[in-house]
């Protein structure tokens, strides 16, 4: 089973447990914290890593991060199991996942736009507010700029991606030009 799968377990009964005790901002912004805390600290990313590390050091060690970062309730629980199954290279993927059951309990999509030149904050506020009417949920939004596109946009929603840019336009003339020669 990939990392990405595994983790989206644990983040789904991660999630279901705070939602039921009312905690989803608290876990949320405590699963931040800790995943911020592992990806500066490469010995804490190599102690989680490491197989021959005894679950019982693992689990001192979660301990004591728990005290630290004042975990709680369902994350805390959650981060000793990992600790005995010797899963706590999981921590980033979990981390996303769990983001992942958030945005989807709340409704919201990531987006990206991509342009070939910056876009103005109107700009990025128009384009927030059409994909938000186009999909019915409500778009968190991220601007890229990718000069290659020479013009146009690039959109992606999730796994989906709407290309309007110049360079593909121009691609797609060239194929059928060839197509007709």
């Amino acid at each position: 089973m990939s990392k990405r799968a595994s983790a989206g377990r644990y983040a789904k009964a991660l999630f279901d447990v705070a939602l039921q005790e009312n905690l989803l901002d608290q876990v949320a912004a405590d699963l931040d914290g800790l995943a911020a805390l592992v990806s500066g600290h490469e010995e804490l990313q190599r102690t989680f890593a490491n197989p021959a590390i005894p679950a019982q050091v693992k689990r001192k060690l979660v301990g004591a991060l728990a005290t630290r970062l004042a975990l709680q309730g369902p994350l805390a629980k959650l981060l000793t199991l990992l600790a005995d199954r010797d899963r706590l290279w999981l921590v980033q993927e979990l981390r996303q996942s769990f983001t992942d059951c958030l945005n989807a309990h709340r409704r919201i999509l990531q987006a990206e736009v991509v342009t070939a030149e910056p876009l103005a904050a109107e700009q990025a506020a128009v384009w927030q507010k059409r994909l938000s009417t186009a999909t019915g949920w409500t778009v968190s939004l991220t601007t890229r700029v990718d000069p290659a596109l020479l013009g146009g946009v690039k959109a992606r929603i999730g796994s989906t991606v709407y290309d309007g840019s110049i360079a593909t336009q121009l691609a797609r003339l060239r194929g059928s030009l060839v197509e007709r020669l």
